[in-house]
């Protein structure tokens, strides 16, 4: 006769199930052992490879019960397949496979700089080369008028400028105002550069810092946060590879960016 051997562990001590997630590209998790905290690139052989938002890389054993996601116990795996194709853009637009990119048009969106045009590349690129609108960067708006003047709006070239800091009483606010042509859509965000327009749950942070006037904003937020501000190029393309799609960023950016491309490819 079989003997049955029962299982007296209180039921208290016995350790609960968690979660068996699959390692997917930029999944981002923690390791429970070390707090290394980090976007998933690759997954081989019972390991998964983490990148911090420095770029620095740590590979993991894929232990049971070995990684916190969201704030859980969960257990990595590998993936059983290959992710399906994306059925939207990374703006929310239905995606085109294969589509082509269309000749570029005689209207530009303009931005201020190489951050915010690699952020709107970023998110909305794949709508961009589907309307075939270029963007390119101006270092700065204090020209803008003769740059508008020199560009020669027209109704079928239109030109739309996204403006950082762009709130009343700003010197951007002021500069916009001397803009008056039909075929010219100026509109911007409230915050003091495109950093900030990233969402700081995106990025493992509670808030983004404050910095006192007259400081440098950049130099400032790399301060408060612990973060390198020798390189606040490379902080920068940290901050990039934590944005995946438009839930991202912040809503003030988002609605700027789509009445843009509406104003530069409307009939």
């Amino acid at each position: 006769m079989r003997s049955y051997d029962p299982d007296l562990t209180p039921s208290w001590k016995k350790p609960k199930a968690v979660p068996e997630i699959p390692a997917d590209p930029d999944l981002v998790v923690e390791e429970v052992t070390t707090g290394f905290c980090g976007a998933v690139i690759r997954s081989e052989a019972g390991t998964v490879t983490l990148e911090d938002r420095f770029g620095k890389h740590r590979v993991f054993p894929m232990e049971p019960r070995g990684f916190l996601l969201e704030g859980r116990v969960v257990t990595l795996v590998r993936p059983s397949a290959a992710p399906a194709r994306p059925t939207r853009t990374a703006s929310g637009s239905v995606a085109v496979p294969g589509a082509r990119a269309r000749v570029a048009r005689a209207g530009r969106i303009y931005v201020e700089g190489r951050h915010d045009a690699e952020l709107v590349e970023r998110v909305w690129g794949d709508d961009l080369r589907i309307e075939g609108v270029v963007v390119e960067y101006l270092e700065g708006v204090d020209d803008l008028p003769s740059i508008v003047a020199e560009f020669g709006p027209a109704p079928d070239a239109r030109l739309g400028v996204l403006v950082d800091h762009l709130v009343p009483g700003s010197k951007e606010s002021r500069i916009a105002a001397q803009v008056t042509s039909p075929d010219v859509l100026i509109v911007g965000h409230p915050y003091i550069d495109i950093w900030e327009a990233v969402k700081p749950a995106s990025l493992g942070i509670p808030a983004w810092p404050s910095v006192p006037r007259g400081q440098d904003w950049k130099t400032g937020v790399c301060h408060a946060l612990g973060w390198p501000s020798d390189n606040t190029g490379a902080v920068w393309q940290a901050i990039l590879k934590r944005v995946h799609s438009y839930k991202d960023l912040q809503p003030e950016l988002l609605g700027a960016v789509e009445h843009l491309i509406d104003h530069v490819t409307a009939p």
